[in-house]
């Protein structure tokens, strides 16, 4: 169990008993330990008890619950408030924006007992008159559970892609003479993924029957009236398999591999209208760069691979790790770990960029730590040869705009990444106004994730994508397509446009530990398929290069 999972379970426990009108203090000790948790570096369940109690904000209490979780995979404490809750009012309290008072008020006066009774007493305007409600809460919680009922059923690519490529690598060991393949979805890397779905030469039945002896798998009962059976989940995540027959394999896969759009182009360009031979074959028989199936989405693709034009960016591309934190601000690693491991992925260098003091949520840097740790930096980089640290920040874009610090604070910066984090409930006008004049501040460099979106969790402010995408052309400022498999923002839709006007794209891992730097992977996949070339990314840059790029503005 993950430090992650620990974390998660004793946030619900806390909610739940808020829920239930337990002790504050028990609640706010458990608030505590999921705070503490989450950050915490080093795997909690592989440390001794001894080790786990001299942990600041972990006693006794905290500790008996987290070797009972190690143990059993379950708490008793929690499973006992979860016995007397309805699963519907559980359900509520994973959604941003609802707290637990306000939930026990819809379950107490409205006898509302789940998301979609509680989306259906907003439309018939039945919290406007609840205390501690109004129209402005209810239209704002509608809009939120309208897209949380959407996006039920549907996976991060980034947290079930490992998933999906263990349960194809055990599929293909178990069946080494059938062929198999992934389609849809996980095949062409969409940042959101309905379903891990698959084809074979091996039956279907048969296949069926061998993933749910897996351990993690089981099976979920269809509606009523489907002929479809169970589905099957493989460690929470549908699963569909289909089997295929030899004959029309090759072109069940073409199909599978690409949008309409760019199919459409690619039977209008060869008056082709199927496909016998594997994918690699069909371009090399067209005389055309294989386009691999992340970027067969934009149908310009095949006009650039037809020109020998097509330049994909890689992983092996990056060369900068930009936008992470460390413990100065809300990180879990040091400044001094960060470093080493982006040196130890060979990296040439990392911009470190702590949250700024308004972020107080965060931990945001005061004054006199923006000192303590440029003074810390200055030492780390004195130990290395072929490494550098930059000394950045994530300013806070304030309500009117305006950055974080005072001019003389901002300008010690080497590079500042812009972005908002709070007031997120604006308006187009008002975002794209905010986003501009943040942007025209001289000492920005970088746009961090210009939505503020998560996806499958919060949808992101609207903002006029061309206005703002001006104003960093106009400005010298890049944008950051932020490669946290939550955030991929900038989307990769507006990064042709964004490229067209000549703005750099940074693909940032908004890393807050080691493990965080691993996120650029996920950046690159939306790159590519919006067909980013090296040269039209930022952090492709040399260290030389991008100091002079630094120096440059």
């Amino acid at each position: 169990m993950t430090n992650r999972e620990l974390a998660r379970t004793f946030n619900m426990l806390g909610k739940v008993m808020e829920l239930h009108g337990e002790n504050p203090f028990k609640i706010r000790s458990y608030t505590s330990a999921y705070n503490t948790i989450r950050r915490y570096p080093d795997e909690l369940v592989t440390m001794p008890r001894e080790d786990l109690m001299e942990i600041n904000g972990i006693g006794k209490n905290i500790a008996d619950k987290i070797e009972e979780l190690r143990d059993t995979g379950s708490m008793s404490t929690l499973q006992k408030y979860l016995d007397k809750t309805p699963p519907g009012i559980v359900e509520l309290l994973s959604i941003k924006g609802l707290g637990a008072k306000k939930i026990l008020t819809i379950w107490q006066d409205l006898q509302i007992e789940s998301a979609g009774e509680l989306l259906y007493a907003c439309e018939e305007n039945r919290l406007v008159d609840l205390k501690g409600f109004g129209e402005k809460t209810q239209s704002n919680l509608r809009a939120q559970l309208v897209y949380y009922l959407d996006a039920q059923g549907k996976y991060l690519f980034g947290h079930v892609v490992e998933e999906a490529n263990e349960l194809m690598d055990l599929l293909t060991e178990a069946f080494a003479s059938a062929r198999i393949d992934f389609i849809n979805d996980i095949r062409r890397q969409m940042p959101i993924v309905e379903s891990i779905d698959m084809i074979g030469t091996e039956e279907e039945g048969v296949v069926r029957q061998w993933i749910s002896s897996l351990p993690g798998a089981s099976f979920e009962e269809e509606d009523k009236g489907s002929d479809d059976g169970p589905k099957i989940k493989y460690k929470g995540t549908t699963v569909n398999y289909y089997h295929i027959d030899e004959e029309s394999y090759n072109a069940t896969l073409w199909e599978g591999s690409a949008s309409e759009d760019w199919l459409e182009h690619w039977y209008d360009q060869y008056k082709a209208d199927s496909i016998n031979e594997q994918d690699d074959i069909v371009f090399d028989q067209h005389d055309c760069i294989y386009i691999p199936p992340e970027s067969r989405d934009l149908p310009q693709g095949i006009d650039l691979a037809q020109s020998d034009a097509l330049e994909l960016i890689d992983n092996e591309d990056i060369l900068g790790v930009v936008h992470c934190h460390s413990t100065y601000s809300d990180g879990t690693n040091t400044l001094a770990d960060m470093a080493q491991a982006a040196i130890d992925q060979g990296y040439q260098y990392m911009v470190i960029t702590d949250h700024s003091k308004s972020a107080f949520y965060a931990e945001g840097l005061k004054e006199h730590e923006v000192e303590v740790q440029m003074r810390e930096i200055d030492q780390l980089n004195a130990g290395y040869e072929d490494f550098r640290i930059f000394k950045g920040i994530e300013s806070d874009i304030l309500g009117d705009g305006r950055l974080d610090y005072d001019d003389a604070v901002l300008a010690e910066f080497e590079v500042i990444i812009a972005s908002v984090h709070a007031n997120l409930k604006m308006d187009m006008v008002k975002a794209t106004n905010r986003l501009i004049n943040a942007i025209a501040n001289p000492y920005t460099r970088i746009l961090g994730h210009p939505t503020g979106r998560l996806l499958l969790s919060r949808e992101g402010y609207p903002i006029d994508h061309k206005a703002i995408i001006h104003a960093c052309a106009e400005h010298n400022v890049a944008i950051e397509l932020n490669a946290n498999p939550y955030r991929l923002d900038l989307d990769w839709t507006w990064i042709p446009y964004a490229v067209e006007q000549g703005v750099l794209i940074s693909i940032n891992p908004d890393a807050h530990n080691i493990k965080g730097i691993s996120d650029i992977q996920y950046g690159v996949s939306a790159a590519r398929k919006a067909l980013l070339r090296p040269a039209e990314c930022l952090n492709t840059l040399t260290l030389d290069d991008f100091v002079g790029w630094i120096e440059h503005k």
